[in-house]
């Protein structure tokens, strides 16, 4: 597995003042977040999430977001590639991507806290034609990771700022329905011109590459249980096979197939987790033919076979609640 990020190398050239404005960001976090766990707030789109120890593995699919740490580090998994990322960092999602995460720096005195706002890809489009080319970042040359649906940078105090303010309207219920939506659109605007701004323009224009990847992602995020069929969708997003190949693997990390793989594994896990079905019907329903070959998929892709595995997660949830 190859690394993309940091962890320190973006710390060290952090602006002066985005420490101290991290650190007020996390003591928002922390007085709205009394437990561990993900928290959905009153602002639409806004999450909050807490952890007072390092995790498991936790599986998910990211949706287009920008999220910022402002205590702790995070481990990402997407496919072959691992980010790692703390705070003074934020990242980027600009397509769905299904990940392993795992909480890596965490404790009741210091616990991991991040803020996470879902993107609304139409709504980068809108900020990106107003904006027009100009006032664009460029996208460096020889960057290593250049087209990944995911990226990480060193957070710039305008969008600490912008979500500190954010976090802080929930104290305002009166004024969410005008405010909250400004500050988010400030807050793409403020990526847009950053660092990471070219890869998201990348995914937001409508004539590249990554848009068109953008929509087979879409399809397969919504027919993961349907069988693959690559050439169709190369012929829907008018590329050939072996460039639908090349570009899906350069924004997700994953072939489609492993893609389509990781979304079934995960829906299957939470079939179990919260729904309680055993792990035959849970494979049947995601779209496999083989009870067997769904569980060594499952055991290289979690660490262990279904049954232990929700095991183990009931377990943890158990002793986070009577905590």
């Amino acid at each position: 597995m190859s690394n993309v990020a940091y962890p320190h190398a973006l710390s060290d050239q952090a602006h002066p003042t985005a420490e101290p404005m991290c650190r007020q960001l996390a003591d928002l976090v922390s007085t709205r977040t009394s437990e561990e766990g993900l928290y959905e707030t009153a602002i639409p789109g806004l999450n909050l999430f807490r952890a007072d120890a390092p995790t498991s593995c936790m599986s998910t699919v990211y949706e287009p977001s920008l999220c910022v740490i402002a205590q702790g580090r995070e481990t990402v998994q997407l496919g072959d590639r691992e980010i790692v990322y703390d705070a003074l960092s934020y990242m980027v999602s600009s397509v769905d991507l299904p990940v392993n995460k795992f909480v890596v720096d965490a404790s009741p005195e210091n616990p991991f806290l991040a803020v996470k706002i879902n993107i609304d890809p139409a709504e980068v489009a809108k900020v990106v034609m107003q904006l027009g080319d100009s006032q664009l970042a460029s996208e460096p040359r020889g960057t290593p990771d250049s087209g990944c649906g995911m990226c990480v940078a060193q957070v710039d105090p305008g969008i600490l700022d912008a979500m500190t303010r954010l976090v802080r309207l929930l104290d305002s219920p009166a004024d969410v329905p005008v405010l909250a939506p400004l500050i988010q659109r400030e807050i793409i605007y403020r990526a847009l011109v950053g660092e990471l701004g070219p890869r998201m323009r990348e995914f937001a224009s409508t004539d590249s590459q990554s848009n068109r990847i953008s929509q087979v992602i879409s399809v397969l995020k919504d027919r993961f249980a349907e069988p693959l069929r690559v050439r169709q969708l190369a012929e829907d997003v008018n590329m050939s096979e072996s460039a639908l190949y090349h570009s899906f693997k350069q924004a997700t990390c994953m072939s489609p197939l492993q893609f389509q793989k990781k979304l079934r594994l995960h829906e299957a896990r939470l079939l179990m987790l919260k729904e309680g079905l055993d792990a035959s019907t849970a494979s049947y329903q995601v779209g496999y033919e083989s009870p067997s070959q769904f569980s060594r998929e499952y055991s290289r892709m979690f660490g262990a076979p279904p049954r232990s595995d929700i095991a183990k997660l009931r377990g943890e949830t158990r002793a986070s609640v009577s905590a």
